[in-house]
Formats: structure tokens, C-alpha cells, sequence
């Protein structure tokens, strides 16, 4: 049997679908008139949603690491996180927030965590769905309880986490985050309500209001997938407004890649190149901010 063919049709319908109104029924009615049947749908399906089986590329054991579930205090009650350091450190690192995306924290996340370690970082990556019990197995259920989260009460959830990352004894207080998708808005967000943030790399996510841009201290990496129209209708008022506002700012928009290229679990819209860079200078940028 050929391997089905993916057209950027089905990838618009599957971020609809992750993102926005398109309920699971619709979204396979959408993807069989598309694909031609239902058989080529129910093939095409897994190939669009994200494998957690493929998420290990820095495995849990690597002895290069040491990472722990840790819980620590938020703005109103307990967080739960993954907290990853490097085995061989010897004095205080730089530390970075790994914000997740609308699925929760997942291997795939946890798996980011420890590459971020591995780049000489303490790296958390919280469950902000600590509030309601945190991130379910399920996940159309983990999307559901992302969409219906407090926006007001996660973003000071964001900032408690800067603020025990500033002050954790492994840390040296220069704090940076990293997001993705859901976790790149609110890495935006979380740069204009910290002002100890000193770093945020946000990848295609939404953008602040052009209001709140003068209250950003945080020096900003924001990556941009090509073809993520949704997204991107919100780049050049965000460029503007950081560039009005004297901002320290640069933004790279990596053409023919589709939104979360980054998320090596997805076979349909990961892009090996555009990761790849986007992942490249997002170390040095890291590494230059939070010396």
C-alpha cells in the first residue's frame, strides 16, 4: 500500500482542530473528504497528531542528567514540574522555564527539558494544569482543560516560577523560558508580567497585546512558522510595537514550515531543518542572555 499523501489542506484542518472550534467528529469528516476515504483518514491521523512514543531523544536515564517531579509553591497553591540539571555541574547554572504546549506536560516536553539541561541549564518544565489535578493521559481531554485555565491566574503561575527559579540554590538567578505553541504565548505573557525574566524564546506563539509590550524587560527570540497564517497575522504589530518600545528583539520566520515544526513526535509537520536552526540559536541565544 503507497504511504498517504499529506497536503497542507489536512495540516490546516489538524491545527484547527488542536487550536480552535473543530471538534474530533468534525475534524475527521474534514480529513476524510480530503484524504478521499475513511480509510485513508484513519491512516492519515496518527500521522498528523504527535506520537509519545517517539518523544525520548535524551532518555530519562542518561547519566549526563539528573531530573526529578518536583512540586514547588505558585501563586495560590502547589506546582508540579520536571526539574533536569546537568549531572557534572559543579557551581550555579542559568536557569530556564520549558513551557508546554496545549497538550500538557508530556514526554515530548520533558524530553525538551533534558536537552535544555544538557545545553549547561537548570531547566523546569511545569504542569500548569497543576491547578486542576495536572496533565491527564488523554489528550483531548489535557487541550480542553488548557483552553478552559484561568489565563490571568496561569500567567502569575508563570511568574511564581521565575521566582523560585530565581532564588533555587542550584540556579544563579538569571532566569530564561522556552515555549512552544500554546507555552510560546504565554512565554510573551510571562515577559511582560516578570520583570526578573531576562530571557524568553517564544516558538509560534500568540502574541501580548501591543499595550502591555513597554512592560517587556526580557530580551526575545520569537520563531515563526511560514505557513502558520494564523499565528503570524499577529507578527508585525508585535514587531512594531517592541520596536517602538526599544525592545530587545529579533525574529526569525522559517519559511515552508508549518506550526509546531519543532515537535520531532509529529511526522506530518516537523521540519528537521527549520528545528534544527530555530534549536541553534536558541542555545546561543540562551547561553549570551542568561551568562
Amino acid at each position: 500500500m503507497d504511504k498517504p499523501v499529506i497536503t497542507q489542506a489536512m495540516i490546516d484542518a489538524y491545527d484547527e482542530y488542536t487550536h480552535l472550534t473543530l471538534d474530533r467528529r468534525r475534524f475527521m469528516e474534514r480529513l476524510t473528504a480530503l484524504a478521499g476515504s475513511a480509510a485513508a483518514a484513519a491512516a492519515i491521523a496518527p500521522m498528523l497528531a504527535a506520537n509519545s512514543a517517539k518523544a525520548e531523544i535524551v532518555a530519562a536515564t542518561d547519566e549526563r542528567i539528573k531530573g526529578e517531579d518536583i512540586t514547588y509553591p505558585g501563586a495560590d497553591g502547589d506546582m508540579k514540574g520536571y526539574l533536569v540539571r546537568p549531572a557534572n555541574a559543579t557551581g550555579k547554572l542559568p536557569a530556564v522555564i520549558v513551557i508546554h504546549e496545549n497538550r500538557g506536560l508530556n514526554p515530548h516536553i520533558r524530553d525538551v527539558a533534558r536537552r535544555v539541561a544538557l545545553e549547561g541549564f537548570v531547566a523546569l518544565a511545569p504542569d500548569f494544569l497543576s491547578p486542576d489535578g495536572g496533565t491527564p493521559s488523554d489528550e483531548d481531554k489535557a487541550r480542553e482543560m488548557i483552553s478552559a485555565l484561568d489565563q490571568a491566574e496561569t500567567s502569575e503561575n508563570a511568574v511564581a516560577t521565575v521566582t523560585y527559579l530565581n532564588g533555587h540554590a542550584e540556579s544563579t538567578g538569571n532566569v530564561g523560558a522556552i515555549g512552544f505553541c500554546w507555552g510560546g504565548g504565554l512565554v510573551n505573557r510571562l515577559a511582560v508580567n516578570s520583570p526578573d525574566l531576562k530571557a524568553g524564546v517564544a516558538y509560534y506563539g500568540s502574541q501580548p497585546k501591543a499595550e502591555d509590550v513597554p512592560k517587556i524587560r526580557a530580551a526575545l527570540l520569537l520563531h515563526y512558522a511560514g505557513l502558520d497564517e494564523r499565528i503570524n497575522a499577529g507578527i508585525e504589530d508585535y514587531r512594531k510595537a517592541l520596536t517602538e518600545s526599544g525592545k530587545d528583539f529579533t525574529i526569525h520566520v522559517y519559511e515552508g514550515a508549518n506550526h509546531a515544526f519543532n515537535n520531532d513526535t509529529s511526522a506530518a509537520r516537523y521540519n528537521k531543518e527549520a528545528a534544527d536552526l530555530a534549536w541553534q540559536r536558541t542555545v546561543e541565544f540562551l547561553k549570551a542572555k542568561l551568562a
